[in-house]
């Protein structure tokens, strides 16, 4: 392929002077990793893009575009940059297997992801997106191979939850100038205010923002509210499970109906890296995936099965062993890592079944996974996620960090946000 020439655009001071930082680093100095910080609305994504064809690079082959979870490289490829995640640019996954006569895997017994020997020799640059979220360990693991980095994020963002990674405290540059085509967008207005540490007052921004009050909104504002908006964000746990019965009740799912219907929407809340999303097996089902689920079928000893698309996946992920206890009982039946014994006769049981396993031959076994309702997700959650609507419940104060737990919400909206306060 072909070297696309750098398009003919202006750039903004900051980011022209960020431009020739990141080529004189390139091809100049030693160092392996340039930090590039952006707020909201400086254009840093469109900059990456720019620097790296005016580098005479080619996004997808020899410059890697990498992010922390599938969803988080769904936003790349989304705006036409080619991306994956960062476990599946560097990492194996071997497994343990056993097979059975007819070569079917009947259990897998362990998993990790091994670091890979080498890279493909055409990489030159990999540019990690949301380095926040990348854990130190990763970023170690990363830097082997001796491949050029640049580390892009936005500094005003929540904090990953566990984990650490500082390395967005000491960029090389921060973008800080909104680029023309943000100034009009209330989005990114409302943003910038809550940012350098201001109030959102009550009213409309523009035609496509707003900030309301909960105790003020009629019913029938909050039922299109709670039904039409692509995403709902909220600070906790209590209100997050509030707000998913209410919006149950409201798509008129009957109040007895505990487990999931078929066409609900789903997060997983548990890493397993065992099942892939596609399948080449760059996505795997981690915590926050959310997307909808089908063909819900419950199983004994607390478990159910179904099958889960994730929202920025177009294949289906057949025959996942849930957890039903959150769904039931609010709480997990069963721990970590354990695994379920699919049966002959498609019956699902938990391992430690042995009654069971005695006196019915075991097809499978697969590690149980963990899911909750997604209509309203907590903010951590939702970090690495864009959305077209979206709806916040701002419980800001309820965290030491509220203008970043604010700014973070704001920052999923991509084209309609409404706070609710």
């Amino acid at each position: 392929m072909e070297t696309t020439p750098a398009r003919n655009i202006r750039l903004t001071a900051d980011q022209e002077e960020a431009a020739a930082l990141i080529e004189e680093w390139f091809f100049h100095m030693n160092y392996q990793y340039f930090v590039l910080c952006g707020y909201a609305g400086t254009g840093k994504t469109f900059l990456v893009d720019h620097i790296v064809r005016r580098l005479g690079l080619v996004p997808g082959e020899s410059a890697a575009f990498v992010a922390p979870t599938g969803k988080a490289a769904s936003v790349l490829v989304r705006s036409g940059t080619p991306a994956s995640t960062v476990h599946s640019l560097i990492y194996i996954r071997e497994e343990d297997i056993e097979v059975n006569e007819d070569g079917e895997v009947i259990s897998e017994r362990f998993l990790r992801f091994v670091r890979r020997e080498k890279l493909p020799a055409d990489i030159r640059l990999i540019v990690v997106d949301e380095t926040s979220m990348v854990s130190d360990d990763v970023i170690r693991d990363l830097f082997s191979y001796g491949v050029k980095c640049l580390l892009c994020g936005d500094p005003a963002q929540l904090p990953p939850v566990g984990g650490t990674n500082n390395l967005l405290s000491m960029p090389a540059i921060t973008l800080t100038e909104i680029v023309r085509q943000a100034y009009d967008n209330p989005i990114i207005r409302m943003a910038e205010i809550v940012r350098g540490g201001g109030t959102l007052a009550y009213g409309s921004y523009g035609n496509s923002a707003a900030v309301v009050s909960e105790r003020r909104i009629s019913a029938d504002m909050r039922r299109r509210l709670l039904t039409e908006a692509d995403q709902v964000i909220v600070g906790t746990n209590r209100t997050r499970m509030r707000l998913n019965r209410e919006i149950r009740s409201l798509k008129g799912i009957p109040e007895d109906a505990l487990l999931p219907t078929d066409g609900e929407k789903l997060v997983c809340t548990l890493n397993d890296w065992s099942k892939s999303l596609d399948k080449k097996g760059d996505f795997h089902l981690v915590n926050g995936t959310v997307g909808v689920c089908y063909n819900v079928r419950p199983q004994e000893d607390g478990l159910f099965q179904l099958d889960f698309r994730a929202d920025y996946a177009e294949e289906t992920v057949y025959d996942l062993p849930v957890d039903a206890g959150v769904f039931t009982e609010g709480k997990y039946f069963h721990g970590y890592g354990e695994k379920a014994c699919l049966l002959e006769g498609g019956v699902l049981v938990h391992e430690d079944n042995t009654e069971m396993l005695r006196t019915r031959r075991v097809r499978r076994e697969d590690t149980i996974c963990r899911f909750e309702f997604a209509y309203a997700v907590t903010c951590h959650k939702a970090q690495g996620s864009e959305y077209d609507y979206v709806v916040v419940f701002d419980e800001s104060r309820r965290f030491e960090e509220g203008a970043a737990w604010l700014y973070t919400a704001i920052t999923r909206a991509r084209k309609k946000l409404v706070i609710v306060r």
